[in-house]
C-alpha cells in the first residue's frame, strides 16, 4: 500500500501494527507501554467521540477521554468507550478474534505468519441522521484514539518504526467526497502533520465530487482497484437516499503500513486513528486497528528454513509511495512481486541472505534475513509386491533407496483413491491376514520444512479361495452313437479351470484329460462305452486348487435317433409359405413342437425306415419350428430347429377411388415402399406407361366399350422377388366436367349412403362444399375431396329435413364451376 492510494481510498476499515525488525539496533528499540493494546485495554491511549455536523477535522464536536482516569473521563483500564451521547459501543478492544459480518475477515489478524494478539475497533453501525437518528444530534458520529510517543534519543541513523495493520468497513452514502464516511491515520509532530505518514480513506466518487451533498456516484472501478469489495451483507440501516439499495456496504481486508520515526529522536509525536460517519450522519464507517509491539526497524517476515525448490512468500509492511528493492540468494528466483512489499520466490538448492531496501519520503529502511535450504530427500521404493491367498497370510515390505526419515506407512484398498495411515516409522512393514488386494507405500520426510513425499507403490494381490463350482447336468444319459445334447457345463466356480478329470470305476481313481482341457464346458461324444464320472480342477491364483461337483454319465445301449433335415433355415416373403423336410433314418416316433401356422402331418409313429416328413409353414413373423424324433429305449430325443425368417410386407397404395370424365388426364397418386424395384399396372388400357409408379391415364369412349367403371391393379416387387398388390377404381362420366350431389342421404349408421358428399367428375380442385340448415346456419363445410357431412351439427344428430348446399370447384381445364341445390336428410 502507498499513501497516495490511501488518499484516494479514504473510508475503508483500518488497523495498526508494529513491525518486528532484526537489525543491529533491535535491543535498544523498545515500543511504548501498551502500544499494541497488549494489556487488553485502552490504557495509555487517549480517546474521543463526537459529532461532525460542523464537518470533520478541527470543527467537529468532541468529547475527550484522557489517559490518567477511568470512565467517565478517561481510558485507564477501560476496554470500551460509548458512542457520543448514546450507550452503543464506539471504541472497544478485541482480545478474542471473530469474523467481521460484512468483510468476513478476522477481527484480529494474522499476516504472513505474524499473529497479532489484540486489535481495537473504532466505530459501529450506529448512525445519527439529520432527523435525530438514535437520539443524537444531526451529523454523524466520530471516534478516535491517540498515543503520545516519546521517541528515544538514540542516533538518528537508527530506525525507530511503528507498524500498524488496518481493515475497514464503509457504507456508501452517495455523498460528495468531502461528506462521505471517512477513516484517517494521522502522525503529528511539533512541526505539524506529517503528510506522507497520514493517509485518509474514503470511497471514491466519479469525478472526485467535493460539493453538492448527496447525489454523487460511487466510482466502483476505482474502488475495486483500491482493494474495496461490495459486501453481500445488507446495511442494517434503511434510511438511505430515495431508491438507494441496502447492498451498499464496502470492505477492505487487512493491510500493513510502516512509519519510521528516527527523524524525530528525542521528540514527542502523536499517532491518531479516527473513523467518521458521513457528515449528514446517515451512513456509518468503522475500522479495525492492530499494532506490532516491535519498534526496532524493518523486519522481513517469512520462513528462515525452507525446502529446496519450494515456493515461499516474504513480506514487509508497506510504505506509502515507497520503492522496494529485493535481492535473493544465488539460485533463487522471483515468482511475483519483485518490486512490491510482498514477494513470492522459488528457493534454490543453497541458502543465503534475502535483503530488502524500502524507501519513501518518510523512511529509508533495510533488513536482511538469513535463510537455510534443506534437501527434500528421496522417497525411495517399496519392494515386496506379491500374491497371497485370503485368510492367514504374511508378507514383509521393505523400503530402499530413500534419504530422510520414515514418518508413516500408507495403505489403500481401493486402488489408491484413498489411503489409510499406518503408525510405523521403520523401513519395513509386515502385512498379515489380508483379505482384499492392498497397495502400500512409505511416507518419507527429510526435515520439518520439507513436505513429506511418498515412495513407489507395492501391491499385495489377495486371491479369493479356489471354489470348484458345480457341473450341470449332474446326471446325463447317453444313447448309442449320440453326439449331441450331451454338454457338461461348469458354473459357480472361483478361479480358472486347470483340467477336467474322468473316472470309470465310480470315483475310486481319476484320470486327467490329455492334453489338458481348460475351458468350462465339455461335449460328451457317443464313443463312450460304459458309465463314467467327470469333475473339474479349479485354482484361483496362489490359493490351493479345489474340485467341482461330480457329473455322472450313464451309457444306454439303444441307438440315438437319427435324421437329415432341409432346409436348415429359410427366408420367405410375407404372405408366402416354406416347405420343411426331414428324412428319419433311426426312430420310432416324431412330433413337431411348434405347430403355429403349420400344415401337414405334425406327428405320429414311424412305420418304416427311412421315413420322410414334410410340412408347410406359413408364419407372418420370424418363427422357429422344432422337430423332435424319439427312438424307443433311448430316453433322449433328437431335436432339430428349422428357422423361418419372414421378410416384412411391402406397402403399396394404388390411390383412392375417384371420378373422371372422358378424355381427362389422370395422374395416379400411388405410393410404395422404397424397397420396391419394379412396378406393373394391369390392365394397361389408357396408361402412358404401365411400368412406373405414377402413370397418367387418358380414357376414350372407344376404350371403355360401354362400361364406365375401370379397375386397375398395381403390383410392386423388391429385389428378392417379394410382391404386393393394391387396386383403384375409376368412375368415368361421359359428361363435361361436373359436380354431382345426391338429393338425399340416410345417416343411420348402416354403412350405406350415410354421408352427404359431392361427386367430382373432371375436377382438379375443390374450393368449398357448404351445407346450410333452414335457418341459414352453416352446419358443415370442407375443401377436401371425398369428405362429407354425417348429419351432426355441434355434436347433435339432426332430424329429417331439407338442407341447402353450395359447392365451388375448378375442373381439370381450369374452369370455375359453382353449384347449389338441396338435399334431404332422411332418418
Amino acid at each position: 500500500m502507498n499513501f497516495n492510494i490511501f488518499k484516494i481510498t479514504r473510508g475503508v476499515l483500518l488497523c495498526i501494527c508494529i513491525l518486528n525488525t532484526v537489525n543491529a539496533f533491535s535491543q535498544a528499540q523498545v515500543c511504548p507501554p501498551n502500544f499494541n493494546f497488549g494489556f487488553g485495554t485502552l490504557t495509555n491511549w487517549s480517546a474521543y467521540t463526537g459529532n461532525n455536523k460542523n464537518g470533520n477535522g478541527p470543527s467537529a464536536i468532541k468529547q475527550l477521554y484522557n489517559t490518567t482516569n477511568s470512565l467517565p473521563n478517561g481510558t485507564f483500564g477501560e476496554t470500551t468507550i460509548p458512542e457520543y451521547l448514546i450507550s452503543n459501543s464506539g471504541i472497544n478492544t478485541i482480545v478474542s478474534s471473530s469474523t467481521d459480518p460484512f468483510g468476513f475477515f478476522p477481527t484480529v489478524p494474522t499476516i504472513n505468519g505474524y499473529a497479532y494478539g489484540t486489535s481495537v475497533r473504532l466505530g459501529s453501525t450506529s448512525i445519527a441522521s439529520s432527523s435525530g437518528g438514535t437520539g443524537g444530534p444531526s451529523g454523524g458520529y466520530i471516534r478516535g484514539i491517540s498515543y503520545l510517543i516519546n521517541v528515544p534519543t538514540s542516533a538518528v541513523v537508527q530506525p525507530y518504526t511503528i507498524t500498524y495493520a488496518y481493515a475497514m468497513v464503509i457504507e456508501n452514502g452517495s455523498h460528495a467526497t468531502s461528506q462521505q464516511p471517512l477513516i484517517t491515520a494521522t502522525l503529528t509532530t511539533s512541526a505539524g502533520v506529517i503528510a506522507c505518514a497520514s493517509p485518509q480513506y474514503t470511497l471514491p466518487t466519479l469525478g472526485d465530487v467535493n460539493t453538492g451533498g448527496a447525489g454523487a456516484t460511487l466510482d466502483t472501478a476505482a474502488a475495486r482497484l483500491q482493494g474495496f469489495s461490495l459486501s453481500t451483507t445488507p446495511s442494517p440501516n434503511n434510511n438511505g437516499n430515495a431508491g438507494e439499495s441496502r447492498y451498499r456496504v464496502y470492505t477492505k481486508g487487512w493491510r500493513e503500513v510502516t512509519i519510521d520515526l528516527s527523524a524525530y529522536r528525542g521528540q514527542q509525536v502523536t499517532l491518531t486513528f479516527e473513523a467518521d460517519n458521513c457528515v449528514p450522519g446517515g451512513h456509518f464507517s468503522y475500522a479495525y486497528i492492530a499494532l506490532r509491539n516491535v519498534c526496532a526497524g524493518l523486519q522481513i517476515t517469512g520462513n528462515v528454513s525452507v525446502c529446496a525448490n519450494s515456493d515461499q512468500t516474504y513480506s514487509i509492511p508497506a510504505l506509502a509511495g515507497a520503492t522496494y528493492t529485493w535481492t535473493l540468494p544465488a539460485g533463487w528466483s522471483f515468482v511475483s512481486g519483485q518490486n512490491a512489499d510482498i514477494i513470492t520466490v522459488k528457493a534454490g538448492t543453497a541458502g543465503g541472505q534475502i535483503t530488502v531496501h524500502e524507501q519513501n519520503s518518510c523512511a529509508d529502511l533495510y533488513d536482511t534475513l538469513q535463510v537455510t535450504v534443506l534437501s527434500p530427500g528421496l522417497p525411495g521404493a517399496v519392494n515386496g509386491s506379491a500374491s497371497v491367498c485370503t485368510g492367514p497370510n504374511s508378507n514383509t515390505l521393505t523400503l530402499t533407496g530413500y534419504t530422510g526419515n520414515v514418518v508413516a506407512w500408507l495403505s489403500s484398498v481401493n486402488n489408491g483413491i484413498s489411503w489409510q495411515r499406518i503408525a510405523n516409522t521403520t523401513n519395513s512393514y509386515t502385512a498379515t491376514n489380508l483379505t482384499v488386494t492392498t497397495q502400500f507405500r512409505a511416507l518419507v520426510q527429510s526435515s520439518a520444512v520439507c513436505p513429506a513425499d511418498s515412495s513407489t507403490i507395492a501391491t499385495i494381490t489377495v486371491n479369493a479361495k479356489s471354489k470348484g463350482g458345480t457341473i450341470s447336468p449332474a446326471n446325463t444319459n447317453i444313447c448309442l452313437n449320440q453326439t449331441s445334447y450331451a454338454l457338461l457345463k461348469l458354473g459357480g466356480n472361483t478361479g480358472t479351470v486347470q483340467n477336467w478329470q474322468s473316472s470309470i470305476n465310480g470315483g475310486v481313481s481319476w484320470v486327467n484329460f490329455s492334453p489338458a482341457k481348460t475351458d468350462s464346458s465339455y461335449a460328451v461324444n457317443g464313443s463312450i462305452t460304459s458309465n463314467m464320472l467327470f469333475r473339474v480342477i479349479v485354482q484361483n491364483g496362489v490359493c490351493p486348487a479345489d474340485t467341482s461337483s461330480i457329473a455322472a454319465i450313464t451309457q444306454i445301449a439303444t441307438p440315438f435317433p437319427a435324421a437329415s433335415f432341409s432346409p436348415a433355415d429359410t427366408t420367405i416373403c410375407f404372405g408366402t409359405t416354406a416347405l420343411l423336410n426331414a428324412n428319419i433314418t433311426t426312430g420310432t416316433s416324431y412330433t413337431w413342437i411348434h405347430t403355429q401356422a403349420l400344415s401337414g402331418n405334425t406327428g405320429g409313429n414311424i412305420s418304416t425306415l427311412p421315413y420322410p416328413v414334410s410340412v408347410t409353414a406359413a408364419p407372418v413373423t420370424n418363427a422357429n419350428y422344432i422337430l423332435s424324433v424319439q427312438n424307443a429305449g433311448c430316453p433322449n430325443s433328437l431335436l432339430d430347429t428349422f428357422v423361418v425368417r419372414v421378410l416384412p410386407a411391402i406397402n403399396v397404395f394404388a390411390g383412392n377411388d375417384t371420378s373422371i370424365v372422358i378424355g381427362q388426364p389422370l395422374v395416379f397418386n400411388s405410393s410404395a415402399d422404397s424397397s420396391a424395384t419394379s412396378y406393373l399396372w394391369t390392365p394397361a388400357t389408357g396408361l402412358n406407361n404401365p411400368n412406373i409408379l405414377r402413370p397418367t391415364a387418358i380414357l376414350t369412349d372407344a376404350m371403355l366399350n360401354g362400361v364406365y367403371f375401370k379397375k386397375y391393379a398395381l403390383t410392386v416387387k423388391n429385389v428378392i422377388g417379394c410382391s404386393a398388390t393394391d387396386t383403384i377404381v375409376l368412375r368415368i362420366f361421359k359428361t363435361a366436367p361436373s359436380i354431382f350431389v345426391p338429393n338425399a342421404f340416410t345417416p343411420n349408421g348402416d354403412g350405406n349412403n350415410d354421408v352427404l358428399r359431392p361427386i367430382l367428375a373432371g375436377i382438379q380442385r375443390l374450393d368449398y362444399f357448404r351445407i346450410f340448415n333452414r335457418y341459414g346456419q352453416l352446419v358443415f363445410q370442407t375443401s377436401t375431396p371425398g369428405e362429407g357431412w354425417n348429419g351432426f351439427f355441434k355434436g347433435v344428430q339432426q332430424d329429417t329435413n331439407t338442407f341447402v348446399y353450395m359447392v365451388q370447384a375448378m375442373d381439370y381445364l381450369g374452369n370455375l364451376l359453382q353449384q347449389k341445390g338441396t338435399s334431404i336428410l332422411i332418418r
